[in-house]
């Protein structure tokens, strides 16, 4: 038989999970507490214990292209920007098209998870479940956690003087299911982000759109191989100064009162569509961190005035927590979870143990989860080797001191990483990053795609184990899926958005990148 992995959690890193050890012939066994997979993009209406919760109306931020599972493209006629629903019925063609439903036992509750310790050479796990009401114990060979982020909601009240004495409503955003509650009330959404609203930021925020250059989704735009070689040579002043210019291009900030207060700090954008005409219509008020809750009323830091409130929605974020596993498997300190690569438990002996989707990268967390389970399982298999405990803890540690500097120290902040970059060095670690030297002289229609077109996840199923026939095709029609939904009337004449011109000068480009050292 081959080795057992055990999978908490069938949601999008679950089904990763269960569908990369296949691939490299491992035995997953799925545990779900729900009845149906799906993780944060099921809908219920009611708030279920242990489970991340949704509104009806959520929309993917991120577009289905940049989103999709790198061996398996949405359909062309879903819409660029899906609703949950139709993110939920994606995730069921992709269980259904890999067979993964039979490795997933439902209703089953993972309480514990033990090393066993008599296993200090194998490192097997015994994972005890629970299903109606009885225990089993499981013997296992690894374990990938996929249990996310979003489901145990951070109330720190104490940081809110005065709430004890409010006498309005007040909850956290995961208890948000209809905007029914708001009618005619007086609401403040306390964090970053119906009636009269009143948005307070103690640090403020960059916000961006959906829609991006041209119309184009703000990912496809953004999250480049060109971009990204711009991002990491350039002087950091520079840097810092392009991000103003680009966050800045749709409306300034500083004019609608979001603009952070230390602006040389990479902070992850807001994607909302309607803020600045809310701002402008006057719906939507923007304030400052508040200082104080009085009975019916809350009082912001540098304003001398009250402002009277019926309803306060706490948009405080989550705690990360394992809650059946030792304290010594993943240590949590000040809420960051001390992982390589945002991945693997630096102190155990042998890496049977990884934690999946604990991340929070600039761009689609799917491909992250899928590249993520895709070298965890050639890990556990033996075909991919960690560095020593000594390197892995130093690179956790500067990790986090950067990231400190540059966000801050929140939960948010510590788990925040660059998409692109994060993605090419799992896939290197597997042999799977793309070649875009290789390829400018043996297919260079493709290489220029994949330096200035849009880093899908079809890139990394070019080469290397788990290698997709189908990855070319993918990308040289990504563009035909993102317009095939919209394109519903096309006038007469029109012309190709690529003239040749345009193509010479992207060949002469990237000849040039690659000239001056890009790999």
């Amino acid at each position: 038989t081959g080795m057992r992995v055990a999978v908490v959690g069938a949601g999008v890193s679950g089904l990763a999970a269960i569908k990369c050890c296949l691939d490299e012939g491992l035995e997953p066994i799925c545990f779900e507490q729900s009845q149906d997979i799906g993780g944060l993009w099921r809908y219920t209406e009611h708030i279920e214990a242990g489970r991340p919760s949704l509104y009806p109306s959520v929309i993917s931020n991120t577009s289905k292209e940049m989103s999709a599972f790198s061996d398996f493209p949405f359909p062309e006629h879903f819409p660029v920007f899906l609703p949950n629903a139709l993110f939920l019925d994606y995730l069921r063609r992709y269980a259904e098209h890999f067979n993964l439903r039979e490795h997933i036992r439902f209703g089953t509750t993972v309480v514990s998870i033990r090393k066993l310790p008599d296993s200090a050479i194998t490192e097997q796990w015994s994972v005890v479940t629970e299903t109606g009401g009885k225990q089993t114990s499981h013997i296992c060979d690894a374990v990938m956690v996929c249990s996310g982020n979003f489901s145990e909601p951070s109330l720190p009240l104490q940081s809110f003087p005065g709430i004890e004495r409010f006498r309005g409503q007040y909850f956290h955003s995961q208890q948000y299911k209809h905007p029914d509650v708001f009618q005619g009330k007086r609401v403040l959404v306390a964090s970053r982000v119906a009636a009269k609203v009143t948005i307070s930021t103690t640090r403020g925020a960059w916000l961006l759109s959906r829609v991006f250059e041209h119309g184009y989704p703000w990912d496809m735009i953004l999250n480049t191989r060109f971009m990204s070689l711009i991002k990491t040579n350039l002087p950091a002043p520079l840097s810092w100064w392009l991000i103003n210019y680009k966050v800045n291009q749709r409306f300034n900030h500083e004019n609608y009162g979001l603009q952070p207060e230390k602006s040389w700090q990479v902070r992850e954008p807001i994607l909302n569509d309607d803020l600045p005409s809310y701002i402008l219509t006057g719906r939507i008020t923007i304030k400052p961190g508040v200082k104080e809750f009085k009975d019916n009323s809350v009082l912001f830091h540098n304003c001398p005035e009250e402002e009277p409130i019926d309803i306060v929605v706490f948009c405080t974020g989550y705690i990360v927590s394992f809650p059946f596993l030792e304290e010594s498997m993943v240590r949590v300190e000040n809420k960051h979870a001390s992982l390589y690569k945002y991945v693997f438990p630096t102190h155990l002996q042998k890496p049977t143990l990884a934690v999946l989707g604990l991340i929070k990268p600039f761009g689609a967390i799917m491909p992250v989860a899928e590249m993520q389970a895709r070298w965890v399982s050639r890990v556990f298999k033996g075909l991919c080797q960690l560095p020593p405990q000594s390197v892995m803890e130093k690179e956790v540690n500067e990790k986090k001191k950067n990231q400190v500097q540059w966000f801050g120290l929140t939960f948010d902040e510590v788990l925040k990483t660059e998409w692109l970059v994060y993605l090419d060095t799992l896939a290197s670690f597997i042999g799977a990053k793309p070649s875009v030297l290789g390829l400018l002289f043996t297919d260079p229609w493709l290489a220029l795609t994949i330096f200035f077109g849009p880093c899908s996840p079809y890139q990394f199923r070019l080469r290397g184990p788990g290698r997709w026939e189908g990855a070319r095709q993918a990308i040289l029609t990504q563009w035909d899926r993102v317009l095939k939904p919209m394109r519903t009337r096309v006038p007469a004449g029109s012309s190709s958005p690529f003239p040749s011109l345009l193509i010479v000068m992207a060949f002469l480009l990237l000849l040039a990148a690659v000239i001056f050292g890009f790999q």
